[in-house]
């Protein structure tokens, strides 16, 4: 979970979640970009767990791997991801401006 600073000074945490499968280079490219940044993740991996798969089909719409979530919000893969780090708008969904 990445930290987040409500306007009070609390500080609430940002759930970050991936499904992935363990060849997929999308997903070793995703989980070491937040592990370069430091943010804690919980990873599913639906290799051989159909029915977390299925789960994350339902969530996203979608059936490839990784899909990424921060908070409620689904992300999409490892080509969203980056694009929100290059944009400069990863930080900002990560709470991590306010650290």
């Amino acid at each position: 979970m990445a930290r987040r600073e409500s306007a009070g000074g609390q500080v609430a945490m940002v759930e970050v979640t991936l499904y992935t499968t363990r060849y997929c280079p999308f997903c070793v490219r995703a989980k070491m970009l937040l592990e370069a940044k430091q943010v804690p993740f919980t990873e599913v991996a639906v290799d051989h767990d159909p029915a977390a798969r299925q789960v994350m089909m339902q969530r996203s719409g979608r059936h490839t791997v990784p899909q990424i979530w921060i908070g409620d919000e689904h992300i999409g893969g490892c080509d969203e991801l980056f694009a929100l780090e290059q944009m400069g708008q990863l930080n900002q969904k990560l709470g991590a401006d306010n650290e």
